[in-house]
């Protein structure tokens, strides 16, 4: 028997609901995600970033993981360019196939074909297998990621 057919491409509005979908992971967003329409305008801001882009991976017609792409230009380290992955989702059912690591090699040949220097993602820190598998696949962690919350959190 052969393996069903995988196709990485950039996402289109029809694929939204399944991104969605995708994202009420209990490990991710639990079950609170946007509205259809809410998503659909969102997604119509990417188109004002030159190079932001959202990626579906797709498996006999359904949409079974995602990621969204962000390079940008730098003036520090002589110019050179990096990019930054985000938002990454892996179907349950579909997770230990091979599609998480098929996502993260598109993402690393979308940098590479466009000169970035790194990518960077991040994960959250209770997410201790999603770090494995990145470390597995050849991610080093490097430095320390920080956050403040904008709706209430204040500096010091």
């Amino acid at each position: 028997m052969t393996e069903p057919r995988l196709t990485i491409r950039e996402a289109a509005n029809a694929d939204l609901p399944a991104v969605l979908t995708l994202y009420a992971q209990p490990d991710l967003d639990n079950g609170k995600v946007l509205s259809t329409a809410d998503a659909e305008a969102l997604y119509a801001q990417f188109a004002r970033y030159p190079h932001y882009k959202l990626f579906v991976a797709e498996q006999n017609g359904r949409i079974v993981g995602s990621y969204a792409f962000l390079f940008m230009h730098n003036l520090g380290h002589l110019g050179a360019p990096s990019a930054i992955v985000e938002d990454v989702v892996v179907d349950p059912k579909s997770q230990g196939s091979g599609l998480g690591q098929a996502m993260m090699r598109h993402a690393v040949e979308k940098a590479r074909a466009l000169g970035c220097y790194k990518l960077m993602l991040s994960s959250n820190a209770k997410r201790e297998r999603a770090h494995v598998f990145y470390e597995q696949l050849g991610f080093d962690r490097h430095g320390y990621s920080f956050r403040i919350n904008t709706d209430g959190g204040e500096l010091r």
